[in-house]
């Protein structure tokens, strides 16, 4: 069986290595235009980037692909990965693509697919995909009279993307007075967040705005929210918003500079959402590494919490199928599909600020809605092999699981983007939390 081309979240590498490289960004283009061909009108593919330095060799090459069989390119520049799946059902688009290896350091880069509803892709599309990309298509490419056609939209995609996140408050509500701190990790965001918190009336203070293709996340963003916070106390912001590299991430920093991870905003807009009757399906859809203190919090309130594997696309896949509309991850991917079909970090800031406006107090009143079971998260590199199936990693892992009894959780996976095992234990007594986390990740070093 051919290896896929596919992880957790689209294609993703080390830029001009397999599989991120000009040839395989084509091929990309080609299979997936075919595999999105329908009659014989004129298909249109949306691309988006992030301000990385192998972006602007991606993108000609996935224009390569998709023009070779016959698909018209829009290449919006720099934007938001939601922006690219709004844009892509807005301008009846086929696919929408977007080039960004999200939180990762810049030496990385990605290829994200969706399609023309604005969703990631299905295994069974991805599937398809990745057979087609290592086929002969040499037979299938479109005579020289109907090849594609590719043009800037640079300036329209964002227009219409700023435009987008301001409708998404109530119309009798401003920033005015609010002076808000943006981090935007020197990413696809650093022009649009900006531009719509300012034209909602807010005094904007500006971090990670001046991409070089080689500072996206460095020492910035929500990867690295320190930076934030102590620019929020030094300007005395009200609030400080942490962008991820291609913006679907969020981590807010309230007043004092202390951070609010994506649980909290979870609990503060389920609340809320549910106070106002809102709240789709009477829960809350977060994976398996959020805070015990979250479920504890919601189910307190009569809200369910529903628990998915790690990865956006696993909380988007589940609202789907249960008609949610709350969901996300602790690391900052907040889904709110009254609005979108993918995380939106900015968005996400958005209504957690009308929340706050609409109740009248500060940022750290607002949004510490619980306090969080202590949680210990470790990763170990691996080389290779299964050390998971190893008999010492597995009577340490049954060790801790009787330790911890009911009280806590314990979570070993397989990083989805890296060659990780990431190894997290929660529960209340936090000596006994990192004593069950040290002993797996020594056990599996043992076994590496």
């Amino acid at each position: 069986m051919a290896k896929s081309y596919f992880g957790t979240d689209g294609i993703r590498g080390r830029a001009n290595r397999h599989p991120m490289t000009p040839e395989i960004a084509m091929k990309v283009g080609m299979a997936a235009g075919l595999a999105f061909r329908r009659g014989n009108y004129r298909h249109r593919v949306v691309i988006g980037k992030d301000t990385r330095l192998s972006g602007y060799m991606l993108e000609p090459a996935l224009c390569a692909g998709f023009t070779a069989v016959g698909v018209d390119v829009l290449m919006l520049g720099p934007i938001p990965t939601p922006a690219v799946a709004m844009l892509t059902r807005s301008m009846r688009a086929d696919i929408g693509v977007m080039i960004s290896a999200s939180h990762n350091p810049f030496e990385d880069n990605g290829i994200k697919l969706f399609g023309p509803d604005g969703y990631k892709l299905s295994d069974e599309v991805e599937t398809e995909i990745n057979r087609l990309i290592d086929e002969d298509l040499s037979k299938r490419l479109a005579d020289a009279s109907h090849l594609g056609r590719a043009r800037r939209y640079d300036d329209g995609g964002r227009d219409r993307y700023v435009e987008f996140a301001k409708r998404t408050l109530p119309r009798d509500l401003t920033l005015d007075g609010v002076r808000v701190a943006i981090d935007c990790a020197n990413g696809a965001a650093y022009r649009v967040a900006p531009d719509v918190l300012w034209e909602l009336g807010a005094d904007v203070v500006k971090l990670g705005v001046e991409p070089n293709g080689t500072n996206i996340n460095l020492n910035c963003g929500s990867t690295s929210p320190a930076t934030l916070s102590a620019k929020v106390r030094e300007v005395r912001a009200d609030i400080g918003i942490a962008l991820d590299g291609d913006a679907d991430r969020v981590l807010v920093v309230d007043e004092h500079g202390e951070v609010v991870d994506g649980d909290q905003i979870m609990a503060v807009i389920g609340e809320a959402w549910a106070g106002d009757g809102r709240l789709a399906a009477g829960g809350v859809v977060a994976t398996i590494m959020s805070n015990l203190g979250l479920e504890r919090f919601l189910n307190e309130r009569q809200i369910q919490l529903a628990r998915t594997k790690v990865g956006d696309r696993y909380v988007v896949e589940h609202m789907r199928q249960h008609g949610y509309n709350v969901g996300g991850e602790q690391s900052g991917h907040i889904v709110l599909s009254d609005f979108g079909t993918t995380g939106d970090g900015l968005v996400s800031a958005l209504q957690l600020l009308a929340l706050v406006r609409k109740a009248g107090g500060t940022v750290s009143e607002v949004c510490r809605k619980f306090e969080p079971v202590p949680q210990v998260l470790k990763n170990v590199r691996v080389a290779g092999g299964e050390p998971l199936e190893s008999s010492g990693v597995r009577d340490a892992i049954e060790a801790a699981l009787a330790q911890l009894g009911n009280s806590g959780r314990l979570v070993i996976r397989p990083s989805g983007t890296e060659p990780l095992i990431r190894v997290m234990a929660e529960g209340d007594d936090p000596h006994l939390v990192n004593t069950v986390v040290d002993d797996i990740i020594g056990a599996l070093k043992r076994a590496a």
